[in-house]
């Protein structure tokens, strides 16, 4: 049951990937520091409104770089 599971969250991530292949640099930088803020924010506070908060202040700074 685990190797399943492991082949199905490959799967997803290949298909989150490749579903990144025509955004703008903005917008993939935005959902990358959305991603990585989402986990700092859980890793932080452990919790859901840290999470999100965590995604939101990433997705933000993320849109803001090389701009």
């Amino acid at each position: 049951m685990k190797n399943i599971a492991k082949v199905l969250t490959l799967l997803f991530i290949a298909g989150s990937v490749a579903a990144c292949g025509n955004m703008s640099r903005t917008q993939k930088n935005t959902a990358i520091g959305a991603a990585i803020g989402g986990v700092a924010g859980n890793v932080i506070g452990n919790s859901t409104g840290a999470t999100l908060g965590g995604a939101a202040l990433g997705g933000l700074i993320g849109s803001q770089v090389n701009k």
